[in-house]
């Protein structure tokens, strides 16, 4: 009789529990779809697909090369309403289509359903990837925002998208996240955009504890939200720590910092002793081979928008001691949010004082807009592997929060500032050239900037008499060739005098290869 009763006790506790869970619910009968899908984690052979449903079941996603034959699948038996499925073994730079649901039904799928799996590491190609900063408000200007990337893009699609901090207005909270972030961008670029996150402070204000509890304990709806590659699958040094972590695009390597966050409970991004710091100078260390590095992160050092980097502790502190590891090693690009406005310096570096001791002949390592367009000064930014000192940065924090500014509006260090539209910015590389453009609300592009790297070269060329030689500009644009009417990057000549010598200019004579080619008997 006891054990009777002891094991009737523990079937009445068990009932008890799959009704509080809803576990016993068929997985025959189709829940609800609350949330994504969307895609994390992506590197060149996997990548993590995430939805949320409003009843406990299976997980299942069907996959394949083709929009009508999803003749792959990968599943999970777990009960549970947050679905997360990893796929591998998929090839690089190639197209997917998939369906989401549970064993016996499809939630979701049709040929907007779709990723494209990243590069492998180091190569080359055309990548782009856009940069949105304080976007989820839920507001006009943030689906403006987002509608205007997309015209822009037309049949073209991003490798990827990063966010750059508060990325749910006003707390974080995962509601907010639910009503001002994934049902804005559900229909799109979560559905086929592998998506690469960073956290603001408003990412940190979701709990009834502190802001230090979570600064320092990471317990908040961000880090429950999103799927980082931490360990180091998607390129790049492991962190082991979602809070940061880096991965490559082809040649573009890619880090993301948390600016805000404690670490060990009690290091910042800023403490140069640091885990964080120390993890950023290990993982600059070991991507030197990649050709444009570009880190993000939300606080700025350089901003006279909605906040003033004169002023403020953490940005004052994060200009003082962290961006010199950023600029020594080699990092190109540095994109920022937090200021609810755009702005843009030109190629610059060792700027660590107040806004008012920037000195442009000092700091500005060229006058140019970087605009490239043939205007006066408006020639590319120009690096190379042996001298690669020289940062731009960026602030961009209008895709959704928009205005602002303080009294030292434009900050001095700004080429171009911008307190009245909201936007988003697009990163187009190219083998050694990387092409940014800020695009509007109202589909304006109202700055844009190029760099390079290793060219305007001279190349002595030897062959023999009746052989022919390929000649190659060391940079990708448009080419006037001099003794040649080719419009082309490469050109085929076979010269019969013995010193011939042959140039290639772009349309605004801003960069120039020479060649020399000798012909022997």
């Amino acid at each position: 009789m006891r054990v009777t009763f002891i094991a009737a006790a523990l079937l009445l506790s068990i009932g008890s529990l799959q009704a509080q869970t809803g576990i016993t619910k068929p997985d025959n009968i189709k829940p609800a779809l609350i949330r994504g899908p969307y895609l994390q984690a992506a590197t060149s052979n996997s990548i993590v697909i995430r939805w949320r449903t409003d009843s406990y079941t299976r997980s299942r996603v069907q996959y394949g090369t083709e929009p009508g034959k999803l003749d792959q699948q990968a599943q999970n038996a777990d009960l549970v309403t947050e679905h997360k499925i990893k796929i591998t073994d998929l090839k690089p730079n190639t197209r997917y289509y998939y369906s989401i649901g549970g064993y016996q039904y499809v939630l979701q799928g049709d040929e907007n359903n779709r990723f494209t799996t990243l590069p492998v590491s180091g190569t080359t190609g055309l990548f782009r990837i856009a940069a949105l900063g304080d976007c989820g408000n839920n507001s006009v200007n943030q689906r403006q925002v987002k509608d205007q990337l997309i015209k822009y893009l037309g049949n073209k699609e991003l490798n990827a998208w990063i966010l750059l901090g508060d990325n749910a207005y006003p707390n974080g909270k995962d509601a907010e996240y639910q009503s001002n972030f994934f049902n804005v961008y559900k229909d799109d670029l979560l559905r086929y955009s592998p998506l690469f996150p960073a956290p603001g402070n408003h990412d940190y204000r979701d709990n009834d504890i502190s802001a230090k509890y979570n600064a320092e304990t990471h317990q908040t709806a961000y880090f429950q939200n999103f799927t980082m590659p931490t360990e180091g699958e998607a390129g790049g040094l492991a962190s082991h720590n979602p809070a940061f972590y880096s991965f490559d695009v082809g040649n573009v390597h890619f880090l993301s910092l948390d600016s805000y966050g404690l670490e060990d409970n009690s290091t910042h991004m800023w403490d140069t002793a640091g885990a964080q710091a120390q993890w950023v100078l290990n993982d600059l260390a070991a991507n030197k081979n990649k050709d444009w590095v570009v880190a993000y992160f939300h606080h700025p050092p350089y901003t006279m928008g909605s906040h003033d980097s004169d002023d403020e502790d953490d940005l004052i502190a994060i200009r003082e001691n962290f961006i010199h590891l950023l600029e020594r090693n080699g990092v190109d690009l540095v994109v920022n949010g937090h200021s609810h406005v755009y702005e843009r310096s030109r190629l610059m570096q060792n700027h660590f004082g107040k806004a008012a001791t920037f000195d442009p002949k000092k700091n500005n390592l060229s006058q140019s807009t970087g605009r490239y367009d043939g205007k006066p000064l408006s020639a590319p930014y120009i690096k190379d592997s042996a001298n690669t000192l020289g940062t731009v940065y960026i602030v961009s924090g209008s895709a959704g929060q928009l205005g602002g500014k303080h009294p030292g509006w434009p900050h001095k260090a700004m080429y171009y500032s911008d307190n009245e539209h909201g936007g988003s910015c697009i990163l187009e590389a190219q083998e050694n050239r990387l092409d940014v453009k800020w695009i509007c609300a109202d589909g304006e592009v109202r700055d844009q900037f190029t760099m390079m790297k290793n060219v305007n070269k001279h190349h002595n060329i030897y062959i023999k008499k009746n052989e022919t030689a390929t000649l190659t500009a060391s940079f990708v644009g448009q080419y006037k060739w001099a003794k040649n009417e080719a419009t082309t990057r490469s050109i085929n000549v076979t010269p019969t005098a013995a010193v011939t010598k042959y140039t290639v200019t772009d349309p605004y004579n801003n960069l120039k290869d020479t060649f020399t080619v000798y012909v022997s008997k």
